[in-house]
């Protein structure tokens, strides 16, 4: 990749990407196919609601830069108005899968809209296999559009949009914000000490985690749906935040004792601005060379009262 170009009058000069250890090959990323323009090489999104903050990005990775791919990443996050909660997903398209991009995107959408409808029908706790049903559901009707027939199995759904998903709400409460977490396949979700830099998994990761099991390498993503998803659900308190990612982030991540873990505690203490989180995942290290999307939500220093609890 040439030089970055030289500061114009004298202004600061181009951020220069971020090397881990041994840098990957540097090289000018190649355009996708001329059908995957709706799929950009990056975004990310940043905001704050009185209780938490959220922050995202999702990275194309150096393979599919160099081989004309679309970024098979994606994720979204939305505000539930009457509760004060935030509803998050991050979902990695199957690389098998030939129209895996726009199933990790239709699969965000889906579970996002059908936290925010079960928000808005119950107060208690969500019913996490329902969101992740209808989210397959999605797919299963976007393939039978893309066949054009009604007879489309599991099978057809997942050659053409197989995707993992991660996914769950945060709701302000009294005692603390209150976290629901759901994943299918092997995206995964931790807690980051913000004054320690320590990692916690809430899954089971390549490298041990949040149980003895370790992931295999065979990945039942969506559209399979599992009688009872992995799940966890608890009190999010201080000095911990919530991370969701996917194994783009996880798996140069490890168990966060390593140059990648200690990247991400610096930067993530305080919530930093999106495009520097952008800039901060798209670092570069040999080997590591998938997607990258993470999902960051931080609790508020003295945000008064959740909605419902009263004047403030």
């Amino acid at each position: 990749m040439p030089a970055a170009a030289a500061a114009v009058d004298g202004g600061p000069q181009p951020w220069q990407r971020i090397t881990v250890d041994i840098p990957g090959m540097e090289f000018e990323a190649r355009p996708p196919d001329q059908y995957a323009f709706d799929f950009p090489d990056s975004e990310c999104d940043g905001w704050s609601t009185d209780h938490l903050t959220v922050r995202f990005a999702s990275i194309r990775g150096a393979k599919h830069r160099y081989y004309r791919q679309p970024r098979q990443d994606a994720a979204r996050a939305a505000v539930h108005e009457a509760t004060g909660s935030v509803v998050f997903v991050v979902a990695d398209g199957v690389s098998s899968a030939t129209e895996s991009h726009q199933g990790a995107v239709e699969a965000s959408r889906a579970c996002v809209e059908r936290m925010l409808h079960l928000l808005s029908q119950s107060p208690g706790p969500l019913d996490l296999a329902d969101v992740a049903s209808y989210a397959a559901a999605r797919l299963e009707e976007l393939a039978r559009w893309r066949l054009g027939t009604t007879d489309v199995t599991p099978d057809d759904v997942a050659r053409l949009y197989a995707t993992t998903v991660v996914a769950g709400a945060v709701r302000p409460a009294a005692n603390g914000p209150r976290v629901e977490v759901f994943r299918i396949g092997d995206s995964g979700a931790w807690l980051l000490d913000r004054a320690g830099g320590h990692y916690r998994a809430l899954f089971g990761t390549k490298t041990g985690g949040a149980t003895d099991a370790l992931v295999t390498n065979e990945v039942a993503p969506l559209p399979h749906v599992p009688a009872q998803p992995e799940q966890a659900a608890f009190q999010l308190g201080d000095p911990w935040l919530l991370l969701a990612g996917t194994d783009g982030f996880g798996d140069p991540l490890g168990d966060g004792d390593g140059a990648v873990g200690a990247l991400f505690a610096r930067h993530l203490a305080v919530p930093p601005p999106p495009l520097w989180l952008a800039h901060v995942l798209d670092f570069s290290r040999e080997t590591f060379d998938d997607d990258r999307t993470l999902l960051a939500v931080w609790p508020r220093t003295n945000p008064g009262p959740p909605p419902g609890a009263g004047p403030r």
